[in-house]
């Protein structure tokens, strides 16, 4: 069986305030293209399949448009799980009707899991898809009365999950988690403020192959047959030097698996650029024009007027600026931390110490870490 896995689109996400709509339809263009020429038995979106839980129309749009061409035109299943950008809801919608043509859709979690069974020449495959659900829910769903972290949680759903497949038969997780060990990126949100999100590898040992999403580069995660597939995109500057894609999955009669990485070229790419001022300004050999989106590193100590007017004359899609050596005050950039690279709970440290002169104790910092969970967890299924 041959199978395409991909995960994170993010649909309708903004790349420092430009929407990348346009962007992720003329790479979801190339990846409908490799979907043809690779004729596949089935496509797994490991979830983010939106940015954020109420995406604009726009992406909507794009996603109906994506699925029309490859369930209607191509006639290929599609198994989908939720992330955590996602509203479980709202991807779920529907999703019993749409698993009549060939559309199966994970939202919210449910007791018990039900695989997904496609079949080839060789027999049965069972595909698991473990949307992405907090710990808590886990519990509620189950009403399973132990304390779970998230490598428990995960771990308590491969068991329930195993026991709705037969013995002996090939078998494929889906899966939108943290594996400990992985590469992470900026831009991905993380999975829990309080506490690990991370999920040990030798939880899907059970399976011939794991499409995992969330971090957005691609990469192995405990085994050759434990992927992630990587972001559809580059979503932040800390990403330039990944090369984006898919993987193409052939899965033999024993399991045994063979995966392509078929690389998806952007409209735009994302790129960094470091120098003086004066040299980027003038040497095109070393610093040529270019229409990519582009960040700039400036090495000059001095205040410099109209940086961004006049780098925008050879970058036309400038997104940012970094000036790492100014001195201010007698004081470079490099010795401020910069709050972009600080989590929630550092910059609400950082606020508590300014206004009361002391510092969160444990307590006050669990009790903050639970509460944001909480909101963001709420905040995915109202926010509007």
């Amino acid at each position: 069986m041959r199978f395409i896995h991909t995960s994170d689109w993010h649909l309708g996400r903004l790349f420092h305030g430009k929407h990348l709509t346009q962007d992720q339809s003329h790479v979801l263009e190339q990846f409908y293209q490799v979907v043809k020429d690779t004729k596949p038995d089935a496509i797994l979106i490991a979830g983010d399949i939106y940015d954020r839980a109420v995406p604009p129309i726009e992406a909507v749009e794009l996603l109906d448009d994506t699925l029309a061409r490859l369930l209607l035109d191509q006639k290929i299943p599609v198994i989908m799980i939720a992330g955590n950008h996602d509203s479980a809801q709202r991807i779920g919608f529907g999703s019993k009707l749409l698993a009549g043509q060939g559309l199966y859709v994970t939202g919210q979690l449910t007791n018990p899991l039900t695989p997904v069974v496609l079949t080839d020449s060789f027999g049965d495959v069972y595909f698991m898809p473990f949307t992405y659900a907090e710990p808590s829910l886990v519990r509620s769903v189950y009403q399973h009365n132990e304390s779970l972290d998230f490598d428990g949680a995960m771990k308590f759903l491969v068991q329930q999950s195993l026991q709705r497949i037969p013995q002996g038969v090939r078998k494929v997780a889906l899966a939108h988690a943290f594996i400990a060990g992985g590469q992470e990126s900026e831009s991905e949100r993380p999975l829990s403020v309080g506490g690990s999100s991370n999920v040990s590898a030798g939880s899907f040992a059970a399976f011939d192959y794991t499409a995992l999403g969330h971090l957005h580069n691609s990469q192995k995660a405990g085994g050759k047959q434990i992927c992630y597939s990587g972001s559809l995109m580059k979503y932040s500057f800390d990403e330039a030097n990944q090369t984006k894609g898919i993987n193409i999955v052939d899965m033999d009669k024993n399991g045994q698996v063979e995966i392509e990485l078929v690389s998806l070229k952007p409209k735009y790419d994302v790129c960094k650029v470091s120098g003086y001022f004066a040299d980027i300004l003038q040497n095109r050999e070393k610093y040529p024009s270019q229409d990519d989106y582009m960040m700039v590193s400036l090495k000059d100590t001095q205040a410099i007027l109209d940086v961004h007017g006049q780098l925008e004359k050879i970058y036309p899609n400038l997104m940012q600026i970094e000036r790492p050596y100014l001195n201010i005050g007698g004081k470079l950039a490099t010795e401020r931390l910069d709050y972009r690279t600080k989590t929630e709970l550092q910059l609400f440290g950082d606020f508590f110490q300014q206004m009361t002169d002391r510092e969160l104790n444990q307590e006050q910092k669990q009790t903050f870490a639970t509460n944001l969970d909480e909101l963001l967890l709420k905040a995915r299924e109202v926010k509007s």
